[in-house]
């Protein structure tokens, strides 16, 4: 056998190996998507189905005696409603307030001429591996007189040190010293720099962490269930979590009767009120599933 021929025989020994291997990841890559995809294509077809189909399990692949009682009650709640405007009002300023408070804190901590930086840096850090406990936060939080206001809802984790990290790791890497060296020249003041230079060279990064934050704040639900106790208050998560844990659909003057509906309807209201509730979502995630991916290799080199 030439030297050729073994060669040829080997490269095609290769490629059929390579072409084996990206069938398999084609098969598995497959696989995992129905695993993941079908429970909320069930949800959907379900809060469209007949709830004594769905309970007796004749409900798989398609929708049965299609029905849409539990969009039309959901919509009628006005409780849904003000859960999406609190829940809207804490994404947007809790959001904004996130941003005030990260950005420049990375960049003051990015600055090598800033001495004590590893040392404050090691007190964020600090509280990622021990904290107080609920019981004083709660103290705390009822000390300042935020228990059942829409303030501590917002300003509650106003700072992830996670997200710092993420943020001081990009400016310090990414944003050359020579730059800030060439602003000093031209008498550019800290402040000045980062908000003219800083920033706008931190969209990337700055994408990420609003995209980070705002989903926190759109799932968030523990800390209304701890230091909220007003109906008014309440974001879209509590609400489903009322809907869901205590088979209550509404109350009484909306439709239903004290206590909920019968078990049959409430059911459709709950897959309902899941679709409602993830929609946005659901929605709004593929135009930003980029921006989670480069927040990962962003993130993933932590100086």
């Amino acid at each position: 056998m030439s030297y050729n021929t073994y060669n040829k025989k080997t490269y095609r020994r290769r490629l059929s190996g390579d072409a084996f291997f990206t069938y398999c990841m084609y098969g598995i890559t497959i696989i995992v998507f129905i695993i993941i995809a079908y429970p909320l294509w069930f949800v959907v077809i379900a809060s469209i189905s007949n709830s004594n189909l769905v309970n007796i399990g004749a409900v798989h692949f398609l929708p049965k005696d299609i029905r849409f009682y539990g969009y039309q009650q959901v919509f009628s709640d006005s409780r849904i409603w003000r859960g999406y405007l609190n829940t809207i009002i804490y994404v947007l300023l809790g959001t904004t307030l996130n941003m005030i408070v990260t950005m420049p804190a990375a960049y003051a901590l990015s600055r090598k001429e800033f001495k004590q930086r590893n040392i404050v840096m090691f007190y964020f850090v600090f509280t990622m591996f021990f904290g107080g406990g609920l019981v004083p936060l709660y103290m705390t939080i009822s000390s300042l007189h935020l228990i059942g206001t829409k303030t501590i809802l917002i300003i509650l984790g106003a700072l992830n040190t996670y997200n710092l990290i993420i943020a001081r790791t990009f400016i310090q890497d990414n944003i050359p010293n020579e730059l800030y060296e060439s602003a000093i020249l031209d008498g550019c003041s800290h402040f000045k720099f980062f908000m003219q230079i800083v920033l706008p060279l931190s969209k990337a990064v700055f994408s990420v962490l609003v995209l980070y934050y705002a989903v926190g704040h759109w799932n968030d639900f523990f800390n209304a269930l701890m230091f909220n106790n007003k109906n008014a208050n309440e974001p879209l998560q509590i609400v489903l979590r009322r809907i869901l844990l205590l088979n209550e659909a509404f109350e009484k003057g909306s439709g239903g009767v004290q206590g909920g509906y019968a078990q049959s309807s409430a059911d459709q209201v709950k897959y309902a009120v899941m679709i409602v509730s993830t929609l946005p979502i659901l929605c709004f995630y593929p135009f930003i599933q980029k921006y989670f991916e480069k927040g990962v290799l962003i993130g993933a080199i932590k100086g």
